[in-house]
């Protein structure tokens, strides 16, 4: 399935910030997002994701078919590694866990709380989810903050695999992860500043 946006307007907190993005993601595409901090990469993909409504202009692509993975690791700190990962499986309807523990270099923590996982393992745990969610559009914000050059290259590694198997991602990133894709720059499509009416001289 494909991911069409079409003449988008985003805002966040009332204020518009970036304005006529367009753009449509096939299956076996990813599509790196690209920009500096605050200019709207979050809230372009929060949008997409369904968990915010835009300005104006279409997001075409089923949310059913969309798997979001924000700043948050989304994992329970009293559950093991194992359980957690079968928890989103059975939120997702999905069965089978051993292709995301093996991916992500979980098997050996199985059976340890989440709680006692280290930063970068908490983050590899919570990338893993992707593998249970059997969804085909990956949207994901900063994916590989708190992980180490070997998990960089285990994360790019699984992002391949789900593109060679008819996936599709759309990425918020600043570093390289070596992946066969465009790059979409942010910059351009900033939106600008309402102008500013009956300014009141006054207040100076």
């Amino acid at each position: 399935m494909s991911l069409v946006i079409t003449d988008l307007c985003i805002a966040r907190g009332g204020i518009p910030v970036l304005d006529g993005l367009s753009f449509t993601l096939e299956p076996g595409q990813a599509l790196i997002l690209r920009g500096p901090n605050g200019i709207g990469k979050t809230t372009l993909l929060r949008t997409i994701a369904r968990l915010q409504p835009p300005v104006s202009g279409r997001v075409e692509g089923s949310e059913d078919m969309i798997a979001y993975a924000g700043h948050s690791d989304g994992i329970k700190a009293t559950l093991t590694v194992a359980e957690n990962l079968i928890f989103w499986a059975s939120v997702f309807g999905t069965e089978g866990i051993s292709n995301a523990l093996k991916s992500f270099d979980l098997e050996l923590l199985r059976d340890r709380p989440a709680g006692e996982l280290s930063a970068g393992q908490k983050r590899r745990l919570g990338l893993s989810r992707l593998l249970v969610t059997g969804r085909p559009i990956w949207v994901l914000d900063e994916p590989t903050v708190s992980l180490d050059v070997k998990s960089v290259a285990m994360f790019a590694a699984a992002v391949r695999t789900h593109l060679e198997e008819g996936g599709s991602a759309l990425i918020a990133t600043h570093i390289d992860l070596d992946l066969d894709c465009a790059v979409l720059e942010m910059g351009p499509f900033k939106a600008k500043l309402p102008a500013i009416e009956d300014f009141d001289g006054g207040f100076l």
